[in-house]
């Protein structure tokens, strides 16, 4: 197994892209933290999956949004598993609303923002007392962060193209020190997401103009993490990684 005995944290763990990942490093020996911040049920169901295919995982709420939740995720997966993490996945963020610049305030602004962005800075700068030589952090950011979103998307666009500058900062600064960052950059994923904010459609038509001629799957996703996450990728750093069946090209 690639991630054998190695710690790893997923932000947003309990569904969709998140409940992927949480599940496929688990398959691949690693010891998850699941974190969620609402949907317990769902959670709850990620972890059960996880130990009923023999896979070690724990479920920690925590707005990761909030720094006082944020030290507590990491305070409870270093109590169970130890003090050191090895993987960070951050998966937390979303949309919140679709909006035109003349419909959005400032609190809108921050909320989605805070979400995208200072979610993932808050938990890295949190773990980072943590991670060791050979260990890794993959940021979700989104095709959305490469050209600007669609229709009432441009601020969750701009948390996410900054999320991808994140990725390849930290990738200068924490690589002599062994550490990897990485990004992947999903396009139409068939999630929860786009069942809230996209029209069906809009949806048929991304998937049709698409190469592959459909949509994602969040285990395609999840796939690509296990392999930024393990020494598969051991010198990839600061990558923004597209995952979008050919829609676009960075």
């Amino acid at each position: 197994m690639k991630l054998k005995d190695k710690v790893a944290i997923v932000t947003g763990g309990g569904r969709d892209i998140g409940k992927s990942v949480s599940l496929q490093l688990a398959a691949e020996g690693a010891r998850v933290a699941v974190n969620y911040r609402s949907d317990a049920g769902a959670a709850r169901a990620t972890v059960a999956e996880i130990e009923a295919a023999g896979g070690t995982a724990i479920l920690v709420q925590a707005d990761v949004t909030r720094p006082e939740q944020v030290s507590r995720l990491v305070d409870e997966t270093t109590a169970a598993f130890g003090q050191r993490v090895d993987v960070l996945v951050n998966v937390a963020g979303g949309m919140v609303a679709r909006k035109s610049l003349a419909e959005m305030d400032e609190a809108f602004f921050d909320q989605v923002m805070e979400l995208n962005l200072k979610s993932a800075f808050l938990v890295t700068k949190a773990v980072l007392p943590h991670l060791g030589e050979g260990s890794t952090i993959v940021n979700l950011s989104s095709l959305a962060g490469r050209d600007g979103g669609g229709p009432g998307a441009s601020i969750y666009a701009t948390a996410k193209g900054a999320l991808m500058t994140f990725t390849r900062s930290l990738a200068k600064e924490l690589g002599p020190r062994g550490i990897r960052v990485n990004a992947l950059c999903p396009g139409l994923i068939g999630t929860s997401f786009h069942d809230t904010f996209s029209k069906p459609e809009g949806r048929k038509a991304v998937a049709g103009n698409t190469p592959l001629r459909r949509e994602g799957h969040p285990d395609e996703v999840a796939s690509a993490v296990v392999f930024l996450a393990s020494g598969d990728s051991s010198f990839l750093t600061g990558v923004n990684m597209d995952i979008n069946g050919g829609l676009a090209f960075s």
